[in-house]
């Protein structure tokens, strides 16, 4: 079957993309590769694209859709990618409906939020009118909202939606004016949602929209807590939470190969703990009795933290842990001829 013309004009700009280095097409969208903001996390940021950019990461021009039970560290991935965004010199819009960011998080990853840039849109109308009206003019923006799923409508509000169909309507409608001017613009449109049991099984809220529109989705789950023990007094010991550990697992993506994992570490008051993740995943993707720090080996996992933080080695942590997943990678390509039609 042969696909429908795009129209000479098209084809002209679609065929002078690909000879362009700096973007990808996907399909009848294009994606700038030269410009991906980072989650936080190496892993996650090579489960998301790095068949197609070394290195990985979020690309412009899409709507990420990160999804999960309450806990699981969806705040943290959106807060990583605006602390991301303007590192690079882009700017930021964060829309709170549930009102739970404040000035001490955001700092906790490196997100300067302005008066202006933060909002707590009340109904689904509410946000599309700040992406209407939203006018950034940095290298890569960011527009965060955390979460849908506390997003109403007027017309719950005043009388009551009990199935929530006027809610999946208007993100419907919503999502169709405004993915095409995210594509053009290069914005990336990140948002949390939660996930809630429905009938046939969990369900994100807002209907299907939000779904099928999304060029990326990622399941987040918590899959176990980090506990820290501590000496206290003469022979006492404390133990407390310090953090979790997340599962990743990319569900839909147009964007790369879908259904990548990895996990990701978060610490309470840091953020995302890049270097434990790396850490961690080499050691047991490797097979290794002890952490590989580079040019040295540690058995306790906080002396190889230290030594890679005290050495500035980060960069040379990446480069090994990008190295090791395109091995593993390769092993699962296929060597075949292209399909006879």
């Amino acid at each position: 079957m042969q696909r429908r013309g795009l129209g000479s004009k098209t084809e002209e700009a679609v065929e002078s993309v690909k000879k362009s280095q700096d973007m990808k097409p996907l399909g009848n969208v294009v994606v700038s590769w030269k410009k991906t903001l980072s989650t936080g996390s190496d892993l996650l940021d090579l489960a998301i694209s790095s068949g197609r950019v070394k290195g990985g990461g979020v690309p412009a021009g899409i709507l990420l859709e990160v999804y999960g039970r309450s806990g699981s560290g969806k705040t943290s991935i959106l807060s990583e990618l605006c602390g991301a965004a303007q590192a690079q010199g882009g700017e930021i819009a964060f829309l709170d409906p549930e009102a739970r960011l404040d000035e001490e998080y955001a700092r906790t990853y490196g997100v300067v939020l302005p008066k202006e840039a933060y909002h707590q849109p009340d109904t689904v109308t509410q946000m599309f009118d700040i992406i209407s009206k939203w006018e950034p003019k940095g290298a890569i923006n960011i527009l965060a909202a955390d979460s849908l799923a506390a997003l109403s409508t007027e017309l719950e509000l005043e009388k009551g939606d009990k199935m929530g169909m006027r809610r999946a309507k208007e993100f419907s409608e919503g999502l169709r004016k405004y993915c095409r001017k995210i594509n053009k613009e290069g914005w990336i449109i990140a948002c949390s949602n939660q996930v809630r049991q429905g009938d046939y099984g969990d369900v994100t809220p807002g209907g299907k929209a939000v779904e099928f529109y999304a060029s990326l989705r990622i399941s987040v789950n918590q899959k176990e807590k980090i506990f820290k023990e501590k000496s206290f007094g003469a022979k006492g010991k404390v133990k407390r939470a310090i953090g979790i550990i997340s599962n990743c697992i990319v569900t839909k993506s147009s964007v790369d190969k879908p259904y990548r994992e990895a996990p990701i570490i978060i610490k309470f008051d840091y953020g995302i703990d890049n270097i434990h993740g790396n850490l961690q995943w080499l050691k047991d993707t490797l097979g290794l009795n002890k952490y590989m720090a580079v040019d040295k080996e540690y058995q306790r996992l906080d002396d190889a933290i230290a030594y890679i933080e005290s050495n500035n080695l980060e960069g040379k942590l990446k480069t090994e842990v990008i190295k090791t997943w395109q091995e593993v990678e390769d092993k699962f390509n296929q060597q075949r001829k292209p399909k006879t039609r």
